[in-house]
């Protein structure tokens, strides 16, 4: 056998030529780029003046270096620190960082840099992927230490705890200035307020007489993109200092009660203090309603004439025209439809405003089918109405004894009330029933057509029971909203002394519609009023 020659082995250290974190060569000298980030969360004069000397700090620190080349200074003024997504500075100084124009970031503290743990180490890593190291100053951690993540862990985690208790302290803070009835006014996206001297909301009076423009366009039968329109094509800026108006702002300002001078506290809460997540409050967290809170803008009649001509306008869809006040109110005594509006002699001096059935002359309509009722004008509308009010003013006693009745009457839903409470509480025994039947099906092998047979007339019991009850809950719903109509009636009508001219409010407040019928010589207006009361009126 011959011998196995062994070789020596030959190891040969080849050098290091760059810094693995930074991935710089080690032998070249360059000034490490340095910038650095300052932040305050709050606007306050004290928080100003630290903002100012943080980075007045920072600028004289990173100068002062001979081996750092100053980069910059990345500033967020008045931003929370929980979350990065709104920090513009922040946001560009990784930024640039990533694009390789900074090699260390200089900041005060880890409180300062992020109180979220997971937001400050997913950065700082893939900040230290990329060969740039972060120093916390106050702390001593430099990112690329060994021992500099763990530190960063714990330190971010109790500046995360540290946010969690400031929030919980400003959110009890919050909601006891709710309970105490303290109304917080966003100034500077609401319409017709400013701050008081007192502190107190103040009416701003040209930014109100625009509020009260929209309310009266609305009760005389504009929509909320014909008052958009109007209010952009004026020049009038919006609540926020926008050009262009929409509909949503518009509908906005036409449902918020504090143009009425209460106010709703707790609209909303937020539901994560790190992502500063806000939920519309749907009964999670107390609400609380403040009445006389602030000066009116408009009144409370007003107010809640606009919610019942929203609620009222919602049943007629697409079906409203918004093209005045009678659009959708006048009806056909023949065949139902609604009155339009018609133009007559547009170009000349008898120009005036008619009102007749919309189906009229409907094309292909045999003329013996067509709607015999008379066309009627707007004045003689309102003239009706006018002559109307004079009889209703005259037997005001009488007509608000019987709207009391009818409260009374609408508001006695005791047995509705213990009706909902009995098949609720049969829907909650089918459910429990229901589920109880899914489970076991899950748990054990069974035959699944005997299942669907005993799993379908359950359902079909709970579905009938869930229909009888939104029934019940409608039929109260709609009580409700009559028996609210019937109060605003009763209160303008105890205040109306007179009526010697047509009145929009007066008119949306009382009347729910107007039947035509009659002949060209003599044409009988049918007004209905909110209390459910005929008064016929020859036009």
């Amino acid at each position: 056998m011959s011998e196995v020659q062994v070789m020596e082995r030959v190891v040969t250290k080849i050098p290091q030529r760059i810094q693995p974190l930074t991935r710089m060569p080690l032998n070249v000298s360059r000034k490490r780029r340095v910038a650095g980030y300052a932040r305050v969360s709050t606007d306050s004069e004290e928080q100003e003046n630290s903002y100012e000397a943080q980075v007045d700090y920072f600028t004289e620190y990173i100068r002062g270096r001979d081996d750092w080349s100053f980069v910059k200074i990345y500033t967020d003024e008045g931003i929370t620190g929980t979350s990065t997504k709104h920090r513009e500075g922040f946001n560009e100084m990784i930024a640039d960082a990533l694009a390789g124009k900074i090699d260390l970031i200089v900041t005060k503290s880890v409180s300062r840099f992020a109180r979220n743990t997971v937001d400050s180490l997913t950065v700082i890593r893939e900040l230290k992927a990329n060969g740039v190291e972060v120093y916390f100053e106050k702390e001593n951690i430099y990112t690329f230490d060994g021992k500099g993540e763990l530190m960063l862990t714990i330190m971010s985690s109790l500046a995360q705890e540290e946010s969690r208790s400031i929030s919980e302290n400003v959110t009890w803070g919050i909601r006891k200035g709710f309970a105490d009835g303290k109304v917080l006014m966003p100034y500077g996206s609401f319409l017709g307020y400013r701050k008081g001297d007192n502190g107190l909301p103040e009416i701003v009076p040209e930014d109100a007489e625009v509020v009260r423009t929209i309310y009266m366009k609305y009760l005389n039968g504009f929509t909320p993109h014909q008052i958009a329109r109007a209010l952009t094509e004026k020049h009038i800026p919006t609540p926020r200092g926008r050009e262009i108006w929409s509909e949503s702002t518009i509908m906005s300002i036409l449902r918020n009660e504090r143009y009425k001078g209460d106010a709703i506290l707790q609209k909303s809460f937020c539901t994560d203090f790190l992502t500063k997540k806000f939920k519309k409050n749907e009964g999670e967290v107390p609400q609380y309603y403040v009445r006389n809170s602030h000066p009116a803008i408009v009144s409370e009649e007003v107010y809640e004439l606009v919610q019942l001509e929203i609620e009222a306008r919602k049943e007629f869809g697409n079906r409203y025209s918004g093209k005045g006040l009678f659009a959708s109110r006048i009806v056909c005594g023949d065949c139902g439809g609604f009155y339009g509006s018609k133009v007559w002699h547009s170009t000349d001096r008898y120009r005036r405003t008619i009102w007749r059935c919309n189906r009229k002359y409907e094309s292909g309509a045999p003329r013996d089918q067509r709607c015999t009722t008379p066309h009627v004008t707007e004045f003689a509308i309102m003239d009706s109405f006018v002559r109307l009010m004079e009889h209703v003013i005259a037997d005001k006693g009488m007509i608000l004894a019987s709207c009391q009745a009818i409260l009374e009457e609408i508001m006695a839903t005791d047995d509705m009330d213990q009706k909902i409470e009995k098949l609720q509480d049969q829907a909650t025994g089918l459910a429990q029933r229901i589920r109880g039947l899914v489970s076991q099906n899950a748990r054990e092998t069974r035959d699944q057509s005997k299942f669907q047979e005993e799993y379908e007339p359950l359902t079909r019991q709970y579905e009938t029971l869930t229909k009888k009850i939104e029934g019940i809950q409608r039929e109260k719903a709609s009580k409700t909203s009559r028996a609210k109509r019937i109060r605003i009636f009763m209160g303008m009508l105890k205040e109306q002394e007179e009526c010697l001219e047509f009145d929009p409010v007066l008119f949306t407040a009382f009347v729910e519609k107007v039947i035509v019928s009659g002949q060209k010589k003599e044409v009988v207006l049918t007004f209905i009023l909110r209390d459910g009361s005929e008064h016929r009126v020859i036009a």
